[in-house]
């Protein structure tokens, strides 16, 4: 392997750091200044985030500030999606690599196809949905883990990894969410569902797969995209500068109502 890209593990953080961060990182790796990395994390409490187009009035926003959940704006497109006991990633690449060059949906792919690896790897038996659905009216569902696209994993039928991506000419981001338990009680009141209405959001990796372990899995993701990409990938930190700017990027972006919530 000639190539180093880098792994991030940043651990638990705030949804407004963790936006900006991923963020900051997009930025240093498109201006060159990184090579293409795959960041891992958490939340330091149950979260919402919603997609870059989303309108906010979908959600039961009173009941998140009642609640202290906080609620961030992603970069990447896609539904909301309640974030909590779950490994959450970022992978950004110029897009004058192959095979990432190629058009978003083949890109998409690609990083579902080292996913896909990273399950098989711990003994996961996983699908890929490989049809597209041409002509499909996009529903008003604000909820992520109720519908599934082309390329995205399915385990039983159930999606188990939530994906979205952000194109600029020079690079990409894009981020996933993969969520070992869930908090039913909040997917019903943020969302407006029934129990029966959320049946699929409501299913965590462990709710499925009892045995799962989180850093078997982690392994096995370095693994895989080292495998799928031709790459190493050590472990890494984010630069200085990046640190910075996602302070920067938190303090004046992702903290703020003219963001998160387009007032």
């Amino acid at each position: 392997m000639n190539t180093t890209w880098r792994f991030i593990d940043s651990g638990p953080g705030s949804a407004s750091y963790n936006m900006a961060l991923d963020e900051a990182i997009a930025s240093s790796v498109r201006n060159h200044k990184a090579p293409p990395t795959l960041r891992v994390y958490g939340w330091n409490r149950p979260s919402l985030s919603l997609g870059c187009f989303q309108n906010a009035s979908d959600l039961d926003l009173d009941y998140c500030r009642q609640n202290t959940v906080p609620v961030v704006r992603r970069l990447t497109g896609g539904r909301a999606i309640l974030h909590s006991d779950e490994l959450t990633y970022s992978f950004t690449v110029r897009t004058d690599k192959e095979p990432f060059s190629e058009a978003l949906m083949e890109s998409y792919l690609s990083i579902s196809r080292a996913f896909s690896l990273a399950f098989r790897i711990i003994g996961v038996h996983v699908d890929s949905k490989m049809k597209r659905e041409r002509g499909r009216v996009l529903t008003r569902n604000p909820l992520c883990f109720e519908s599934s696209s082309y390329g995205e994993i399915l385990l039983n039928n159930r999606k188990i990894v939530g994906s979205a991506q952000k194109r600029w000419k020079d690079g990409l981001l894009q981020q996933g969410s993969i969520p070992y338990t869930s908090d039913k009680e909040k997917i019903v009141r943020i969302f407006g569902r029934s129990a029966s209405q959320a049946e699929n959001a409501m299913n965590g990796l462990r709710d499925i797969l009892p045995d799962f372990d989180d850093e078997d899995f982690r392994k096995a993701l370095r693994e895989a995209f080292e495998e799928t990409f031709g790459i190493s990938l050590p472990t890494s930190h984010p630069t200085q500068e990046e640190s910075l700017l996602a302070e920067k990027l938190e303090k004046e972006k992702y903290l703020q109502d003219s963001w998160n919530l387009r007032l």
